[in-house]
C-alpha cells in the first residue's frame, strides 16, 4: 500500500476537524432546531395571533380584571356574559369599471361594462341566498352606482352610506411602487380614515347579537386590500401585492372567538370571462 502523501494527510485532517465541529454544533451547542410539524414548534413573534385584536376579547371586558384565583366565579360569569355567540360576515364588493378620465368624482361614473359587472354581482349575491343585514356604500360615485345596481337584486336589504369607505392611500406600500410614491401627508390623512373604517366594521359580534349577520360593503380596491391585511394580521404594507377585479367579491368571517376566516378574495367567477376587468 502506498503511504499517505502530505496532501492526503492534510485532507484527512480537515475532514476530521469538520466532523468534530459538526458533532459539537448538533450535540454540544445550545441551539435547538424544531420541525414545523412537531409539537415543539414555536412560531415567529411576528406570526403570533393577537386574540384581542379588536379589543373585545371577553377576558379583557370583564370587571374586575383577571386575578390569580382561577376559581373566581364572578370573573368567569362576566367572561361568559361578554362572549360573542354569532358570526359576523363581511362581504366586500369592489365597484365596477368606471371612467378613469373623469376630472372629478362626479365624472368618474361606471362605464357600460361596469354596470354589467355590477349586475352580475348583484345576481350572484341573490343566488347565494344569504340573510343580508344591510348594504353600506362608499359615498364615491362609482361605489354609489355599483351599490344601487346590486340593490335591484336585493331590494329588501337596507342601504346606508359611509364616507369612511371612500378610496384612498391607506399606508405606504412595501415594496414601494413608483405610481404610489405620493407625498406622505396623503397616506397620513387617508390612512387614518381607512383605519377608522376598519375599526368600525371589523370586530367580533356583540354578546347581544343572537344570529349571524351578513353585511355588504361596496367600496374600493385599496380599501378592501388594506382590510384583508389588517383582518388577517398580515403586514398592512402588503396591501398593494394583491389584485382585485372590478365588482369582485371578497368574503371575511369573524367568529365568536375572534378568529378571522378569509373565505374568498376578489372572486369574479360569477362573470363571463369577456366582462372581467381589473384596471
Amino acid at each position: 500500500m502506498r503511504p499517505f502523501s502530505k496532501m492526503n494527510k492534510l485532507f484527512l485532517g480537515v475532514c476530521a476537524a469538520s466532523g468534530a465541529a459538526t458533532y459539537y454544533f448538533l450535540n454540544g451547542s445550545n441551539k435547538t432546531v424544531y420541525a414545523s410539524w412537531t409539537s415543539n414548534y414555536e412560531p415567529s413573534p411576528h406570526a403570533r395571533w393577537d386574540d384581542n385584536w379588536d379589543h373585545r376579547s371577553p377576558k379583557f371586558l370583564s370587571h374586575p380584571k383577571y386575578s390569580k384565583d382561577e376559581n373566581n366565579n364572578q370573573i368567569h360569569s362576566e367572561i361568559e356574559l361578554n362572549k360573542a355567540k354569532s358570526v359576523r360576515h363581511l362581504i366586500l364588493i369592489r365597484h365596477g369599471q368606471y371612467n378613469v378620465n373623469g376630472q372629478t368624482d362626479e365624472d368618474r361614473t361606471l362605464t357600460k361594462l361596469g354596470k354589467i359587472q355590477a349586475e352580475y354581482t348583484g345576481k350572484r349575491l341573490k343566488e347565494l341566498g344569504l340573510p343580508y343585514t344591510k348594504i353600506i356604500k362608499s359615498t364615491m360615485s362609482r361605489a354609489q352606482e355599483t351599490g344601487s345596481i346590486i340593490s335591484v337584486s336585493l331590494p329588501d336589504v337596507p342601504v346606508k352610506n359611509c364616507d369612511l369607505l371612500r378610496e384612498g392611500a391607506p399606508i405606504p406600500p412595501e415594496p414601494p411602487i413608483g405610481s404610489w410614491k405620493q407625498e406622505m401627508y396623503k397616506f397620513f390623512v387617508d390612512g387614518a380614515r381607512i383605519e377608522a373604517a376598519f375599526r368600525r366594521y371589523f370586530h367580533r359580534a356583540a354578546p347581544q347579537q343572537k344570529e349571524d349577520s351578513y353585511t355588504v360593503l361596496v367600496c374600493h380596491a385599496n380599501v378592501i386590500r388594506y382590510f384583508v391585511c389588517r383582518a388577517l394580521q398580515l403586514p398592512a404594507e402588503a396591501w398593494l401585492r394583491m389584485s382585485l377585479n372590478h365588482a369582485s367579491i371578497t368574503w371575511i368571517s369573524i367568529t365568536p372567538s375572534g378568529r378571522v376566516v378569509l373565505r374568498c378574495l376578489g372572486d369574479s367567477g360569477h362573470m363571463p370571462p369577456d366582462v372581467v376587468t381589473s384596471r
